[in-house]
């Protein structure tokens, strides 16, 4: 066998367990990732490592969602003790979306909890940005690895790994894309692409789609949020609370600050019945208690913002802290506030967990709400089919009225229902493309993963197309 080499552990021919090993030698290798097999891709009973752990030297991860982290107790339990490589800001968000994981799907016992969070900080090793690191250094073998921003979520990166045989003192350079982001993100930094690479192993999630653009997506929210509170509507946002509910402040408190700025000097006499639609007066409502904790890392984190999201500090402006965002804790604090918003028809905006409406805080809320065509559930992210989510969202275009079972009990929809696109957190099919052909020498191997079938293959066709008017060639497998 010819080294270096790749075989894969997941996420390699589906959308979700991304798990990539790079072997160096016969007996040395490096893992890229190790995350969960989730909806549709998911195995039944519990996640587990069907691969040799020998000669793993370090565990290298691009972000810190569950699809790229999720397999971590499974890993440690095989008996992994290697480091954990991840970028600066990953390292302050992975114990809190693994706690919380462990919490769900493992034990909440306070005392195991805080003996396997223990364990996994002992191993972690925050990296900077743009900065080489030597994972390897021995006689006849180097091996370097560099994090470079990916644009996904805060922390997230693609990965660049150099291997020096020194025997043949031939080098080569394999790029781990990660997930990718879209360069018009409210928070995070544009992606740079590599100068070069040998081998790319690329995503392709939305590889046959084009999202649209993000001032789209936010003038398409406040038209909705307009429309509810002229029905004197409380708008439900099923949360995902890493990555979306973070760009969802951001383009509620810029929505907020806009409109704040239209109606200075604007605001009519104290009986006028459209003071109802003031947003100055409306609430945000955030009823996701892991949404809060990444929030306030966020906060904490604001010198890894982009250029305008920084701005909006300097200018005195609090993004993800703004008047009107009111957080809930405790579960009695969250009865409290469906009780209230249900009996009372106040117009608020609540975001709560989880995203797909399988559980959580969120359903407490569609029990209330669901069946007054006052209220209005807006989805901000992909749905997996068979989710309670998946049917509330399928019922706006249905006839007649739909039921949903939440928790063993069906429940009408009669709420209105839409879907805001735009939040993806990963780069399109354009995004992609961009990827490839920014770098100054282009590669002539990529292995395209993380993607359904059709969303590889169409990829793939457009990159052929790109590499063919450049009469260059190309090897996608």
């Amino acid at each position: 066998m010819r080294y270096p080499s790749l075989s894969h552990h997941g996420g390699h021919q589906t959308v979700t367990g991304s798990c990539h090993q790079l072997h160096l030698d016969a007996a040395t290798s490096v893992l890229i990732d190790c995350g969960l097999a989730q909806g549709k891709d998911a195995a039944t009973g519990k996640p587990s490592i069907a691969f040799d752990l020998s000669g793993i030297e370090a565990l290298v991860l691009t972000h810190v969602h569950l699809d790229h982290v999720g397999r971590l107790p499974a890993l440690f339990a095989a008996g992994y003790r290697g480091p954990i490589l991840c970028s600066e800001p990953s390292a302050k968000l992975l114990p809190l979306v693994l706690e919380d994981a462990y919490k769900l799907s493992i034990s909440d016992d306070p005392a195991e909890v805080s003996r396997y969070l223990a364990f996994v900080q002992a191993r972690l090793q925050p990296l900077p940005f743009d900065h080489w690191h030597a994972v390897i250094e021995r006689p006849g073998l180097t091996c370097r690895v560099r994090l470079r921003r990916a644009g996904h979520l805060l922390g997230s990166a693609y990965v660049e790994c150099d291997v020096l045989e020194s025997s043949s003192q031939q080098s080569a350079r394999i790029v781990f894309s990660g997930d990718l982001g879209a360069n018009d993100s409210a928070v995070l930094r544009p992606v740079e692409p590599p100068e070069r690479a040998d081998l790319l192993v690329l995503e392709s999630t939305y590889g046959d789609r084009v999202h649209g653009a993000r001032g789209e997506r936010r003038d398409a929210l406040e038209a909705i949020i307009d429309q509810a509170l002229a029905d004197h509507g409380t708008v439900l946002i099923p949360a995902f609370s890493l990555g979306r509910t973070q760009e969802l402040l951001f383009d509620l408190e810029d929505i907020l600050h806009r409109k704040a700025l239209r109606q200075r000097g604007q605001a009519g006499p104290a009986d006028d019945p459209l003071r109802v639609l003031d947003w100055a007066q409306l609430p945000i409502i955030l009823d996701a208690p892991l949404a809060q904790r990444i929030t306030q890392v966020y906060r904490e984190l604001s010198a890894h913002w982009n250029v305008q999201a920084s701005q909006r500090l300097q200018a005195g402006r609090a993004p993800l802290g703004f008047e009107q965002l009111i957080s809930i804790d405790s579960h009695a604090q969250h009865r409290q506030v469906v009780n209230y918003l249900n009996s009372t028809g106040k117009p608020a905006i609540v975001i709560a967990g989880n995203g797909m409406c399988s559980g959580g805080r969120i359903v407490a809320y569609l029990k209330a709400m669901l069946g007054d065509p006052r209220h209005e559930v807006v989805f901000v992210g992909h749905q997996v089919q068979g989710t309670p989510g998946a049917v509330i969202r399928a019922s706006a275009g249905a006839a007649g009225v739909v039921s949903v079972d939440l928790d063993g009990q069906l429940y009408e929809i009669r709420a209105k229902v839409c879907t805001v696109p735009g939040y993806s957190a990963h780069a399109d099919q354009n995004g992609l493309v961009e990827f490839v052909t920014g770098m100054d020498r282009w590669p002539a191997r990529i292995r395209l993963v993380h993607g359904d079938p059709p969303a590889r293959h169409a990829l793939a066709a457009r990159l052929r197309e790109v590499y063919a008017k450049k009469a260059l060639a190309v090897e996608i497998e």
